[in-house]
């Protein structure tokens, strides 16, 4: 098993609405943008380029996370940090399809990203997930994510949990 994550292509549109469809249920969104899928696609190009970017946007990687010729899940490398970022969002979003977990998936696209941040000159990364999910505490901490706090969030929401990984490591 050999993961390796990369831009969406043309060819990824029906795994990838199948995969949003799925996980929107837990609250996650994998589409970042909407509309068309050659909209989404020029879209995700413009982020990974800095360019004409929506407000509240930084540049940023959005990634397909394949294994075998099959979507597993995606990431989202996100350059710089926003206030929104700092406090809730960090450096990395990921998430993988309910049928390919537990397999060391998420560790993996983790580790993946925080290589690629340090690549842009990313000292320090923030990856946050809710507090409850431990599945994804312990996919952080296993890239050696540092556990800085746990904050509130909006109401209804849960708080996050905010981990530093040391990118030059």
């Amino acid at each position: 098993m050999s993961l390796v994550l990369r831009p969406p292509t043309v060819d990824d549109e029906e795994p990838l609405r199948a995969l949003h469809a799925e996980l929107l249920p837990e609250g996650f969104e994998v589409l970042l943008a909407e509309g068309t899928w050659s909209e989404i696609l020029a879209q995700v190009r413009r982020e990974a380029e800095g360019t004409d970017l929506p407000e509240g946007r930084v540049p940023a990687d959005f990634l397909v996370a394949e294994v075998d010729g099959e979507i597993v899940g995606r990431v989202s490398i996100r350059h710089r940090l926003t206030p929104f970022l700092l406090a809730e969002g960090g450096h990395v979003g990921y998430a993988v399809a309910p049928a390919h977990r537990r397999r060391g998936h998420a560790t993996e696209m983790l580790r993946q990203s925080v290589a690629r941040l340090a690549a842009l000159g990313v000292d320090r990364v923030l990856v946050t997930c809710d507090d409850d999910n431990l599945a994804s505490a312990r996919t952080i901490e296993a890239n050696g994510g540092v556990l800085e706090d746990v904050v509130p969030t909006g109401p209804g929401r849960p708080a996050k949990r905010r981990y530093w990984i040391d990118a030059s490591r």
